[in-house]
């Protein structure tokens, strides 16, 4: 069996009943199974880089790991990664920043990640690169001499060609996908995206899942991630779940629970979902005492000005609405800037009556499949989430709406608190089948098959 070398910007270490995200979720077994390895960032900064790479192994997963200057973290993560691809590729144009330093920072950290990979990687080694930290890193690979399979997978959305093209130099970037064997997205629709620009703008062709570009073929595919869903419907019936579902359902007080977690962040809508929970209240006056919105939003990225602003902005929306809504006994937000370990989040769920998943923009969001599985098959909650999230594709029987519309939003959620249990268990059945059988270890093996079937040996990228 090939090893297995995955490559992202952070490295997730295995930890028991911790925060771990899908992608560490999906790799782990992987990576045990081939002897692989995790490369990444350690999240550490160094006054000099010196491309020493800290070994660790952790429940069989073995990773490595690098720190990086300041300056790389300025120009490289919160520069070209946070202020130029997040917002681009989430449509947001009009919050990217494109600096010269920005970029010139990205591929020069791209290039010390392959410089660091290279002395590790074996001839049968299979790489598989993930997200738009390291769209350049299989270029840089090959131009070092590397012929292994190597696949890349796109975690964000892929923007349509007309807001691509705002980007400097955005087909010098494009070419560089043109290194991999495989290059995945989660949704047809992004997958589309992707073949559109490279026709449109490069002059490129398709056939089928093959996307040619200058005598160079990859494989472009749609591959949407899933959930371990075994062990998170496992975890909503563990101790700690059924601890913290009981002590949010004591202090609700019998009350209907709304629940969104989400990473504060302007893709994720909620400055939105709190004005469509505002219109709710204020259209349904009758049943103001008998629910409360529970957002939980831990911050993140807090160096860039847009993840300042945000945060802001919802301190002050969740005071007015709360200030013009509550009661002595009643606050209809609860607005929660933390995280919490997955399985009690997985109780916080189970307790919830409606899920509100309602991102502006997103590549897939594994909330919506965590707050479906969490759910009691004998009395499931309500998705609400937005049609722009790639789980959209999958979910069909969730209340699908547009989050930019504050009457849809307090339609979806009057409709959700007043559907009979009959319904509920329709809907969620129907989602529960695909959660289960499009979970993560089928996403991983889909991928890997595509891999699998990529020319052994290619030829080295040119310089």
């Amino acid at each position: 069996m090939s090893r297995l070398i995955v490559i992202s910007n952070r490295v997730s270490r295995p930890s028991k009943g911790g925060e771990q995200g899908g992608l560490a979720v999906a790799l782990a077994a992987a990576l045990r199974q081939s002897r692989g390895i995790w490369v990444g960032w350690s999240g550490n900064v160094t006054e000099k880089f010196t491309g020493q790479i800290a070994f660790n192994e952790d429940d069989g997963v073995k990773t490595a790991t690098i720190d990086l200057e300041e300056q790389d973290v300025d120009e490289y993560y919160n520069g070209y990664a946070n202020k130029t691809l997040w917002p681009l590729f989430h449509f947001r144009i009009d919050i990217a920043e494109y600096a010269r330093d920005f970029e010139g920072g990205y591929n020069r950290v791209n290039q010390r990640f392959a410089d660091t990979v290279s002395p590790l990687v074996e001839p049968d080694d299979v790489l598989w690169v993930h997200d738009y930290h390291m769209i350049p890193l299989g270029q840089m690979l090959r131009r070092k001499g590397h012929r292994n399979r190597i696949g890349f997978f796109l975690h964000i959305p892929w923007p349509p060609t007309r807001l691509l093209v705002s980007l400097p130099h955005h087909s010098k970037l494009v070419e560089t996908l043109f290194a991999y064997d495989v290059v995945g997205f989660h949704t047809e629709e992004w997958l589309e995206s992707f073949r559109h620009y490279v026709e449109k703008e490069m002059g490129g062709s398709v056939d089928g899942d093959h996307v040619t570009l200058g005598g160079r073929t990859i494989q472009a595919i749609a591959c949407p991630i899933g959930i371990d869903a075994p062990e998170f419907i496992a975890a909503s019936k563990g101790e700690a779940a059924a601890k913290m579902q009981e002590q949010v359902r004591k202090s609700l007080q019998d009350r209907a629970m709304i629940v969104g977690v989400d990473r504060l962040d302007y893709s994720k809508g909620l400055e939105e979902r709190f004005n469509g929970y505002a219109r709710f209240l204020k259209d349904n006056p009758d049943i103001h005492r008998q629910v409360v919105l529970v957002q939980i939003a831990p911050p993140s990225r807090g160096e860039v000005e847009s993840y300042q602003e945000i945060r802001a902005t919802l301190d002050a929306l969740a005071g007015r609405i709360n200030g013009e809504y509550s009661d002595v006994d009643w606050t209809p937000i609860r607005y929660v800037n933390q995280g919490y370990p997955r399985d009690q989040l997985a109780g916080i769920y189970r307790a919830a009556r409606i899920g509100l998943v309602t991102p502006l923009r997103d590549g897939m969001n594994l909330v919506a499949k965590e707050y479906v599985a969490a759910q009691d098959p004998e009395d499931p909650g309500v998705l609400i989430l937005s049609r722009f999230a790639g789980a959209a594709t999958q979910l069909k029987d969730a209340l699908l709406i547009n989050p930019y519309s504050p009457e849809e939003m307090s339609d979806a959620i009057g409709k959700a608190l007043r559907m009979p249990l009959e319904e509920r268990k329709r809907r969620w059945q129907a989602m529960m089948q695909i959660i289960e059988e499009q979970d993560v270890s089928w996403w991983r093996s889909a991928f890997a098959m595509r891999l699998e079937d990529a020319h052994k040996v290619r030829e080295p990228q040119e310089a």
